[in-house]
């Protein structure tokens, strides 16, 4: 059939207006889309899983009388995971976070700041604490919240013993491996021993290993003297010690409130009294000039472990921030080296699972190999035998070698419930 003009243009002008419309509306559809956000631009295969983060928290003492230690051991842990990742902070195409709290060396701000990470960060895995206190109020948050916790470099026995539970695994030494070492050092049948120890889990646990120790090799404890972890005036536990007479005196402390100072002062040596102890880090050092000869031993100090992981350990750290690592930055770095050892054989982070990978598991550190006892989920792990001798070029005694003690000659005993 044949349409006549006014038909014809009719047709043209709806086909017109059809087109005008359908461009209109392409256009708008198109302006909207640009000014929606962008997807960030990442080398992910379009089906390929985006891996969650490894969230780490750390509850340690940034502040507070072991703020000290807390810091070398936060140095020791980034050096860690550089070091076991091979810089590239990330484990199984999974990245790594750490997040830190400062407990204050204040348990009840430690148990606030670690409740914060496992209920708001929601992390992995716990590490901590520079405090044995803040250590034992956090551990049953561990099992509360079942995520593994890493003891770091807290030391009470107890932490491994009566107050321990299955989350719990220590890479610092306990109380146990220092008196076996500190008893092996100086006690003898018929000796007489004058322990010196802070009132707080540390020092009670400490004295009362290191007692069980020495008194199996024959020596007698004639004083056992707690003052306050946070004590300025060390003036009449050091007369008590002088008042009984012993023929040694064993000190346990940690903080930087030591008394060293004050048993100088007291020319305790000059008495007949001879001192011994666990060297400790560098700061406390300087103050011991007068106990050059002195012997006893070290939980770590940088030119006594001979290893490829020590020798990266001290280039790095003197390449970071100058000098060399101290006391705790050891055992910071060997907590991280055990979570990704961990993690690489795991697969996962997944709680139950770690914790099957843990059990007797064996990995490097700065001190050499250590071990975690399945029993206790302590770790095994070396010792030094030092003397204190006056070296040029430094201002402080210098803890030298007598011996390595190897993890098997310190093996403390099992103290849970389990």
């Amino acid at each position: 059939m044949k349409m006549g003009n006014k038909q014809k243009w009719f047709v043209i002008f709806i086909l017109f207006m059809l087109i005008f419309t359908t461009s209109a509306c392409t256009t708008s559809t198109s302006n909207e889309k640009a000014d929606e956000p962008k997807p960030t631009e990442s080398n992910t295969e379009p089906n390929q899983e985006v891996k969650e983060p490894i969230k780490i928290g750390i509850v340690t003492s940034k502040t507070g009388p072991l703020e000290a230690y807390g810091n070398q051991m936060l140095r020791g842990f980034e050096l860690g995971i550089d070091y076991a990742t091979e810089g590239t902070r990330e484990i199984n195409g999974r990245k790594i976070e750490i997040y830190v709290e400062d407990s204050e060396t204040n348990p009840e701000k430690g148990v606030e700041k670690a409740t914060k990470l496992l209920e708001s960060t929601k992390i992995d895995i716990l590490v901590g604490s520079a405090s044995s206190g803040v250590a034992l109020a956090i551990l049953p948050l561990a099992e509360e919240y079942k995520k593994v916790m890493i003891v770091e470099p807290a030391v009470a026995d107890s932490i491994t013993g009566e107050a321990w539970n299955r989350y719990i695994f220590r890479t610092g030494r306990n109380s146990s491996q220092d008196a076996v070492a500190g008893a092996v050092a100086i006690a003898k049948q018929g000796t007489k021993i004058a322990i010196l120890a802070p009132d707080y889990a540390y020092g009670r646990d400490g004295a009362a290993a290191f007692k069980q120790a020495a008194e199996k090799l024959g020596a007698e404890i004639v004083l056992e003297e707690f003052p306050p972890m946070n004590a300025t005036d060390f003036t009449a536990s050091v007369q008590k010690v002088i008042t009984a007479k012993p023929d040694y005196l064993f000190v346990i402390w940690a903080g930087a409130n030591s008394p060293w100072k004050t048993i100088m002062d007291m020319k305790v040596k000059e008495k007949g009294i001879k001192i011994s102890t666990g060297a400790p880090d560098i700061a406390a050092l300087k103050t011991m000039t007068d106990f050059v000869g002195m012997e006893g031993f070290t939980v770590y100090y940088n030119q006594l472990p001979q290893n490829p992981v020590n020798d990266w350990l001290i280039a790095e750290h003197q390449k970071r921030y100058g000098d060399v690592p101290d006391l705790f930055t050891a055992g910071g770095m060997s907590s991280a080296l055990a979570i990704v050892e961990a993690i690489k054989q795991a697969g996962t982070t997944d709680s139950e699972v770690l914790i099957k990978t843990m059990e007797g598991m064996s990995f490097e550190s700065p001190k050499g190999t250590m071990t975690f006892r399945a029993e206790d989920h302590q770790a095994l792990q070396a010792l030094y035998a030092i003397t204190l001798e006056s070296v040029s070029g430094f201002d402080y005694p210098v803890p030298t070698l007598i011996r390595e003690m190897k993890p098997e000659e310190l093996i403390p005993p099992i103290l849970n419930k389990r």
